[in-house]
């Protein structure tokens, strides 16, 4: 059975607003497979951005990869829920997602392994960093 080496994040243009101030991106978030395969654990992640004229000048591919870590989960705690709680259900819900595909995949493994962020050719041309 397959196992997970490694999650990555991948960070690309959305079709949003992306002007001058405004910058619309979104979030893939993969588990990388022990050979080489990456498996999709979320693909409805992303965000807005809103600030000054220059905004695109501003943003670094640090603050970038930042962000894209947190909008993957694990989500902030609702009224009812601590955040270990939904720390613990992130991770379970992403676990039996890869082991219905055939991947070896406990929450607490997941949970310690290492977590990249690549940004797509298109985002980092327009952030001005080939």
């Amino acid at each position: 059975m397959d196992s997970v080496t490694r999650l990555l994040t991948v960070v690309d243009l959305d079709g949003g607003a992306n002007g001058p101030r405004s910058m619309s991106v979104s979030a893939l978030h993969l588990a990388v497979i022990d050979d080489g395969t990456r498996r999709v654990l979320l693909a409805d992640r992303g965000w807005t951005t809103q600030g000054p004229d220059d905004l695109w000048q501003h943003t670094t591919v640090e603050e970038i990869a930042e962000t894209a870590v947190t909008v993957v989960g694990p989500d902030e705690p609702d009224e009812d829920l601590t955040a270990d709680d939904m720390a613990q259900a992130h991770w379970e819900y992403l676990a039996e997602h890869l082991r219905t595909q055939g991947v070896a995949a406990r929450a607490t493994e997941l949970s310690r392994l290492q977590h990249d962020v690549e940004l797509s050719q298109r985002l980092r041309a327009r952030l001005g960093r080939p």
